[in-house]
């Protein structure tokens, strides 16, 4: 009895590789769908589908070679990871922050405000008293400096973060960003006038 190489690693390392490509796919075209990505979830769905197809037919192929099973369940297991990483690094979408405190929330309110992050206020009536409940909308990529500042004015304020699936009109700090450029833009246009 020979060794084949080709039957006992190639094909179950192609399987696993593949396995994690369909599941990281399918990971973002559910991620893509719930945010409304109409367009893009069916091409992400169809790719994931065809690679799915190609990875079943090596396990059925080699039905005998257990290498292929392995594989197969590794791929599933390390493609969950990955999709979720990938889902991180993107981080794409927009969540709402709701802040809840019973400290004077005015120092948190004007750190937010200064950074262009778009804030509702609103005094409200909780367990032990008299709250203030402060909403945001922020990009998801901005999740990290809304807690900070959370953490810097108001450490023991109770949060909660959820997933918006669309916003209509909104303060963003990318917006801020975005007249820099353009009012850099417009003073060299100026200037090149002059010459």
């Amino acid at each position: 009895m020979t060794f084949d190489l080709y039957t006992w690693v190639i094909i179950p390392v192609l399987i696993f590789f593949a396995r994690v490509l369909d599941v990281s796919v399918g990971t973002m075209r559910i991620i893509f769908l719930a945010r409304g990505g109409k367009w893009i979830a069916p091409v992400l769905g169809f790719f994931e589908v065809l690679i799915w197809l190609l990875a079943i037919r090596q396990v059925m192929e080699n039905l005998n070679n257990p290498l292929c099973y392995l594989g197969y369940a590794g791929g599933f297991a390390t493609g969950n990871f990955v999709g979720m990483l990938l889902e991180e690094r993107l981080a794409m979408g927009t969540l709402m922050v709701r802040t809840v405190t019973q400290a004077d929330a005015r120092a948190l309110i004007d750190a937010l405000n200064v950074e262009n992050y778009g804030v509702t206020a609103v005094d409200a009536q909780g367990a032990m008293g008299p709250v203030s409940v402060i909403f945001t909308v922020i990009k998801r990529k901005n999740l990290g400096r809304v807690l900070e500042l959370i953490q810097t004015h108001n450490p023991r304020a109770f949060y909660t973060v959820e997933d918006t699936r669309s916003v209509g009109e909104g303060v963003f700090p990318s917006r801020e960003r975005a007249a820099k450029p353009a009012a850099f833009l417009s003073v060299l246009r100026r200037w090149r006038k002059g010459k």
